[in-house]
């Protein structure tokens, strides 16, 4: 016999402002006991020392996290010159020290212009990308280098938003897998002194910004339940990236016991993946088998398929 989950069965996408001093998980975890909620996970790990946009999928909305991960960046980031450490942040041990050359702005924002476009970047120790099983910041502490390959990634904006004698303020537009901390180092070597970062702030992650997020306090200042669940976002707005293709009441039986079905594909080329609605009930992702022809890909529970949009 199943054993029965713990908790509510609450559905939803919250976008979170996280704090610095905390893990992703830790947050995570914080979060799904205040929302008493079955299930939930993040989409995209920020470091202790980062704050901003964490958003955190409840329920049936964990189905459709993937399509965020994959999603665009926007960070906002301190670095301070001179100074090298071993984990490319403020967390971490000086482990080199220059002194940093006169330059103007004029000269700063040409080195941040030198790293737009398709960059490669070698991910830092510190981070949690894993060797044999293991995240590479536990190698790290450990005292460990491990080789790393080196990666291919785009950063789309570098904008200068402040700097002195010894530090500056830049926002970043980047792909998934871009590591902030490495571009910083990166810049700084550029400049002849090194860097590392001493702030990091997640503004934007694929269609959610910054000015919809809600804070620990906020949601724990909250009367109830009923209060925390308003502040949730449909699950679909995870892939609104994708097209629709809405099916009538016989269809949609069909396709939540997994079977394909004749439908509209409005003019979409089979493989296509598309967003599936019953009236204005989202009920998952399909998949174009062919023109008219549709099969189920990822689906929510018959129960949550009655929900609304």
């Amino acid at each position: 016999m199943a054993r029965r989950r713990r908790g509510l069965p609450v559905s939803g996408v919250l976008l979170l402002d996280k704090p610095q001093g905390m893990s992703s998980n830790q947050v995570l975890q914080r979060v799904r006991r205040l929302f008493q909620a079955q299930k939930a996970g993040h989409t995209g790990t920020l470091d202790p020392m980062a704050t901003g946009l964490l958003p955190i999928c409840f329920g049936e909305a964990t189905k459709f996290s993937s399509h965020l991960l994959e999603a665009d960046k926007v960070y906002r980031t301190r670095a301070r010159l001179g100074e090298v450490t071993d984990s490319g942040d403020a967390e971490g041990e000086v482990v080199e020290r220059l002194p940093v050359p006169p330059f103007g702005e004029a000269e700063l924002r040409d080195v941040l212009v030198r790293f737009r476009g398709e960059i490669e970047q070698v991910p830092p120790m510190y981070s949690a990308l894993k060797h044999q099983g293991r995240p590479l910041y536990e190698l790290a502490r450990q005292g460990k280098t491990i080789e790393r390959a080196v990666r291919r990634v785009k950063v789309y904006d570098t904008r200068l938003l402040s700097h002195d004698d010894a530090s500056f303020e830049f926002e970043v537009s980047c792909s998934k897998g871009t590591y902030i901390r490495t571009l910083a180092e990166d810049i700084g070597r550029e400049l002849g002194c090194g860097a590392h970062i001493t702030a990091l702030r997640r503004l934007k992650t694929g269609p959610f910004e910054a000015d919809g997020m809600h804070t620990l306090e906020t949601l724990e200042a909250l009367p109830n339940q009923a209060a925390r669940e308003a502040l949730l976002l449909p699950m679909d707005v995870l892939v609104a990236h994708l097209p629709v293709i809405t099916v009538e009441d016989k269809q949609a039986c069909r396709l939540l016991h997994g079977q394909p079905v004749c439908a509209e594909t409005n003019g979409l080329t089979p493989d296509s993946l598309a967003r599936l609605y019953r009236d204005e009930a989202f009920l998952g992702l399909a998949t174009v088998k062919a023109v008219g022809e549709i099969a189920p890909r990822r689906l929510l529970d018959t129960s949550a398929a009655t929900g609304g949009a």
